[in-house]
């Protein structure tokens, strides 16, 4: 680590720090080997303050505050040196991009013991089947990860393919298990030599881990193969097959609409107090948007740099609205005192985050698909004069088994069709499987349908306030999946080719210079012949 006249300035110490969270948004922050903080729950803020640089992070749980002394970037993690009030020597702290502690070898270890594990248990519990090639070795070229164990059973010149993932893994391994299945199933097809009639797929999952992919499954297409769901208690080697077709009722739930105009009319003076610390040229660059009936976002590019709400004042019923700036989690309420720092941090947002800037800059880099969205969300009229872009919803929050997603954008088309828009500005895997989820909850929001005062059956969306004056189709929604073309990941449109026929997707490519003008340069549609059989 530099120190003495070397060492960098406390802005330099703060641009790197946040450079690494924008990389890497699933980060944990670590002291002694512990995890201290999950940063995708947690909230931060990394500022200059009085020539010093500034690391706070809070969550429900606990709170810290150091001054970073220094930082050294490492294979494998982010180390700061930092000092804390009251102590007399410095403590390190390690970023990490993910909160898996275990060592490399641990992992390895673990993934061994199950794949033993497993095959052990198939081989009981299809008597006649040979077990065959299992393994989780890495397989970049073909998306395998070692989460994964896959394998085949065979019957002759029958076949299933096989894929599995212990109780050890993460939350979001499991989920992302139907994903690799998927691809494992189209990799034995295809590499099959017609040998071997691959008919389905065999998915397990830890007991008690089986809903997501429950719920997935149900909307896969089972004329083009046979998904079976299991789930494996590992203790008591106990194989179970589910229903997955039977996942119950699935609970979904709508916030109200509200009304746009009368929020930003509730915090306009806070507004017109912000907006006099944006530079004069950056005005009409920012997008006023509502969160809530008494709170309004101030956004550039799609990153809310600073918001205002509108409530009662502490020790009174006097409403006054309460102004707070920072990009992302860092988040400061706006003080007499710190009034210049916000100018400041306006005015380097706005030197940074414009189509032609520095692509190393982490404020350049923050919040991609929230960028790209909103230059869809300026330009869906050109785009896709199908739908409606005057009724068009950005981040609707759903609620759907207990857990919370945001739906990127959602709309009508010119018939009164649900249309589910999902984006990524990077490579994801995981998007197809993704989306479907969104897809699944509007879905049942648009079939839960009631008369009211014996008018006729109104979806969940209309009586909650959605779709003003316009009359939502009962029709099954249609799904848009978009993002740059080299962004896109190869893997997408296989698992895509794999969905129900009742799921009308499209999956659109943008020009890769989006930033600049935002053009479509391919697309491909459901129905088009593919590789599943």
């Amino acid at each position: 680590m530099a120190s003495g006249a070397d060492a960098p300035s406390p802005a330099r110490l703060a641009q790197t720090i946040t450079a690494y969270l924008a990389d890497h948004p699933a980060a944990a922050l670590l002291e002694d080997g512990h995890v201290l903080f999950n940063l995708r729950m947690a909230r931060y803020s990394v500022s200059e303050s009085h020539g010093r640089c500034l690391l706070e992070v809070w969550s429900e749980e606990r709170n810290l505050v150091r001054s970073v002394v220094a930082v050294q970037e490492r294979a494998q993690c982010l180390r700061i040196a930092t000092h804390r009030m009251g102590a007399a020597k410095p403590q390190t702290l390690e970023l990490a991009p993910t909160s898996d502690r275990r060592t490399p070898t641990a992992r390895e270890t673990a993934r061994r013991t199950y794949q033993r594990l497993l095959e052990r248990v198939l081989a009981r519990s299809f008597i006649g089947a040979k077990v065959d090639g299992f393994r989780s070795a890495m397989d970049l070229e073909h998306s395998f990860g070692p989460a994964y164990v896959r394998g085949r059973l065979l019957r002759g010149v029958a076949a299933d393919a096989v894929i599995g993932v212990g109780q050890a893994e993460s939350a979001a391994m499991i989920d992302g298990v139907l994903t690799l299945g998927i691809l494992w199933l189209d990799y034995c097809r295809q590499h099959s030599d017609g040998r071997r009639h691959f008919g389905g797929l065999k998915v397990v999952v830890p007991a008690g881990a089986w809903r997501v992919t429950a719920e997935r499954m149900a909307w896969l297409n089972h004329s083009a193969a046979g998904f079976e769901l299991f789930t494996l208690d590992q203790r008591s080697e106990e194989l179970t097959a589910m229903d997955f077709r039977d996942t119950g009722n699935l609970e979904s739930r709508l916030v109200h609409a509200f009304s746009t105009e009368a929020a930003i009319e509730r915090c306009q003076s806070g507004l017109d107090h912000l907006l006099d610390l944006i530079p004069p040229a950056g005005r009409e660059r920012v997008e006023i948007r509502p969160n809530s009936p008494t709170e309004v976002g101030v956004l550039l590019h799609g990153l809310e740099f600073a918001r205002v709400r509108h409530g009662a004042a502490a020790h009174s019923f006097v409403r006054e609205d309460e102004i707070s700036f920072g990009a992302g989690a860092g988040e400061t309420p706006l003080s007499a005192e710190n009034e210049q720092i916000c100018r400041e941090l306006c005015a380097r947002l706005f030197e940074s985050r414009h189509a032609e800037g520095d692509h190393n800059d982490a404020l350049f880099r923050m919040a991609p698909e929230r960028w790209l969205e909103s230059r869809l969300r300026a330009g869906i009229a050109e785009l896709f004069p199908g739908l409606r872009g005057d009724l068009l919803y950005a981040q609707v929050p759903a609620l759907s088994s207990g857990d919370r997603g945001m739906l990127d954008l959602l709309t009508l088309d010119r018939n009164g069709r649900l249309t589910v828009i999902e984006l990524k500005a990077g490579e994801d895997l995981h998007l197809p499987l993704q989306a479907l989820d969104y897809w699944i909850r509007v879905r049942a929001l648009n079939a839960d349908r009631q008369s009211l005062d014996g008018g006729r059956p109104l979806s969940a969306f209309e009586r909650q306030g959605y779709f003003a004056g316009a009359e939502v189709s009962p029709l099954e929604p249609r799904l848009l999946l978009a993002g740059p073309a080299l962004r896109i990941h190869p893997a997408n449109e296989p698992v895509l080719r794999y969905f129900s026929p009742e799921v009308e997707w499209q999956l659109i490519a943008f020009s890769e210079h989006w930033r600049r003008e935002l053009n479509i340069v391919f697309r491909k549609r459901s129905g088009e012949p593919g590789p599943v059989s």
